[in-house]
């Protein structure tokens, strides 16, 4: 990894599916909007070959962040396969990589404000040959982690799991398409905050000032 941003954040997930990219891409334009130099990394996309290849995670953050989809994430790891990272570079025949190729290939500009990196899946899932978020969050040495949820029912349970797995690192919980007209989003919310004690926000934008020290 060259250019080290001066704070690192990784963009974790409960699951699949759960927004990661748009909770990284709505943060980077609230980041950006402060002033601060902001770039966004996908190590590894896997994804439909018949998805709109403006639509892929590395295009959309390529957009949030001014960059280039292959600058993002470089092209040797997209994989046209919907399957976790690892398992689509077996089913393309294409070599096996590490967690360690991929921070080694993590390329970013000099005076980064803040870097974020989105891995793939959730927490656990395999991210490489050898190894998963946790893994990854071990290499980069992330100066914070945000943890994408979904706000509705078994959030607490996934919360939790990704969490113990996280608890290296500071932790900031996102509970994404939070509805507080929901009873039982609001009941999440209210469970992860004060009886779990975790920190929880339901907006993005909310996230600019565990991240800089600055007020929302």
């Amino acid at each position: 990894m060259t250019n080290r941003p001066e704070r690192l954040v990784l963009v974790a997930g409960t699951g699949t599916e759960v927004g990661k990219t748009w909770v990284a891409c709505r943060l980077a334009r609230a980041l950006r909007r402060r002033g601060l130099l902001v770039a966004a990394r996908k190590p590894v996309q896997s994804y439909d070959p018949g998805d709109d290849p403006t639509e892929t995670d590395a295009a959309l953050l390529a957009h949030a962040t001014g960059d280039h989809p292959a600058v993002v994430c470089p092209q040797n790891r997209w994989y046209g396969v919907a399957m976790a990272p690892p398992m689509a570079a077996e089913v393309l025949g294409r070599p096996p990589f590490t967690v360690a190729d991929l921070v080694r290939e993590l390329a970013w500009p000099p005076a980064v404000g803040v870097g974020l990196v989105e891995a793939a899946g959730g927490v656990r899932s395999p991210i490489a040959a050898d190894g998963d978020t946790v893994a990854l969050a071990h290499e980069l040495h992330p100066e914070r982690v945000v943890l994408v949820a979904d706000a509705g029912l078994g959030t607490i349970n996934g919360v939790r799991l990704a969490a113990a797995a996280l608890a290296r690192w500071p932790v900031t919980v996102v509970l994404n398409r939070f509805d507080g007209a929901d009873e039982l989003h609001r009941r999440n919310l209210g469970w992860l905050r004060q009886r779990d004690g975790y920190d929880v926000v339901t907006e993005p934008d909310d996230l600019v000032a565990p991240i800089v020290g600055w007020p929302s």
